[in-house]
C-alpha cells in the first residue's frame, strides 16, 4: 500500500468529509483518490506534450498489465510508487465490484486533456467529460460504500458531475493558462455552468438515503462543502472580481458551518422518499456516447 496520503495532502474538502468515515473506508477512498491524483499530475506536468503523453501511456500500460496479472500481491520493494498506486486500485476495484469499464472511462477522460489545446464545443462534450473524470469517481466511491441500488448509483454519478462542473467554473483562468477551455471564459458561462451543477447537486440528494447510514453523513458533508464553493464563486458577481479572487475555496470555519448544516440534511433524509432519477435529459445526452446503464 502507498504510504503517501494523497487525500490529506491534495484534497482538503474531501479529506474533511472523510473524517466522518470509518478508517478502513477512508483508506479505501484514499487509494481511489491516489490513482486519480497520479493521472492528473502526469497530465498537468510542466514538461512538453510528448513527454507527458509518454508518461501517461506508461501508467496506462502498467494498469493494463497489472489488471491482467495474477501476481498483484508481490512485495512493495519490487514496485515503483505508480505501480503500488495502480496495484492498490485494482485490488480495491475487485473487492468492491467496480467494473473495469468505469476505470477505462476515467483514464480516457483524464487522457483527453493531453492535447496542445483542449476545447469543448458543446454541453454534450462538457457532460461526457465531467462524467469521465468525476462521475466515474462518484460511482466508484458508491461501490466502496456498499451501495447497490441503481437509483443511488445514478445519484453518485450526479454528485461527481456536479463537483466537476464546480471545478471547471472555479478554474477557468488556471485552465486558460494551460490552453484548456471547457467553458467560455466569461462570467455568464460560469454562472450557467454552476446552474447546471446545482441541478446535479439537487438530483443527487435523495439518493443518499440508500447509502448505508454509517457512511451517509460523510457524503452529505462533501456535497455541502463542495456546493458552497460554487456559491462563493457566484458571490463574485462579475468577471473582474472573479479574476482577482484567485483560487476560491471554503475555509475551515466555513467547513464547520456546512458540517453543522449537514446535520439538518441528515434529518431531512429520514422523512423523504428516494426520487426517480431527475437528470433524464442530461443522461440521454451522455448516453449518445457512453452507455451509463452498463456501468452501474
Amino acid at each position: 500500500m502507498i504510504k503517501k496520503n494523497y487525500l490529506a495532502i491534495f484534497a482538503k474538502s474531501f479529506n474533511w468529509a472523510g473524517f466522518f468515515l470509518p478508517k478502513n473506508v477512508y483508506h479505501d477512498c484514499s487509494k481511489l483518490y491516489a490513482f486519480c491524483r497520479v493521472l492528473d499530475d502526469l497530465v498537468d506536468e510542466k514538461t512538453n506534450l510528448k513527454l507527458r503523453i509518454e508518461s501517461f501511456n506508461k501508467i496506462k500500460s502498467i494498469f493494463n498489465k497489472t489488471y491482467e496479472s495474477n501476481n498483484r500481491e508481490r512485495s512493495m520493494l519490487d514496485q515503483s510508487e505508480h505501480e503500488i498506486v495502480v496495484n492498490d486500485l485494482i485490488i480495491l476495484a475487485e473487492n468492491n465490484n467496480i467494473k473495469k469499464i468505469i476505470l477505462d472511462d476515467l483514464i480516457e477522460g483524464v487522457g483527453s486533456d493531453l492535447k496542445k489545446k483542449v476545447y469543448l464545443k458543446s454541453v454534450k462534450d462538457l457532460l461526457v467529460y465531467s462524467y469521465r473524470v468525476a462521475g466515474t469517481v462518484g460511482l466508484m466511491t458508491a461501490k466502496i460504500l456498499n451501495v447497490s441500488d441503481r437509483r443511488s448509483l445514478r445519484g453518485a454519478i450526479d454528485l461527481g458531475i456536479a463537483m466537476q462542473l464546480t471545478n471547471i467554473a472555479r478554474d477557468v483562468i488556471e485552465d486558460q493558462k494551460m490552453n484548456r477551455q471547457y467553458i467560455k471564459p466569461d462570467f455568464e458561462n460560469i454562472e450557467a455552468t454552476l446552474k447546471l451543477a446545482d441541478m446535479f447537486y439537487e438530483s443527487s440528494f435523495s439518493s443518499i438515503k440508500k447509502i448505508p447510514f454509517k457512511y451517509r453523513f460523510a457524503i452529505i458533508v462533501a456535497r455541502r462543502v463542495y456546493r458552497q464553493i460554487g456559491r462563493k464563486i457566484l458571490q463574485k458577481g462579475n468577471m473582474e472580481t472573479y479574476q482577482k479572487s484567485g483560487k476560491i475555496y471554503v475555509n475551515n470555519l466555513g467547513k464547520v458551518f456546512q458540517t453543522i448544516l449537514s446535520l439538518w440534511d441528515l434529518i431531512i433524509l429520514f422523512f423523504i422518499d428516494i426520487e426517480s432519477h431527475q437528470r433524464t435529459k442530461e443522461y440521454n445526452i451522455i448516453n449518445q456516447e457512453i452507455n451509463l446503464d452498463e456501468r452501474l
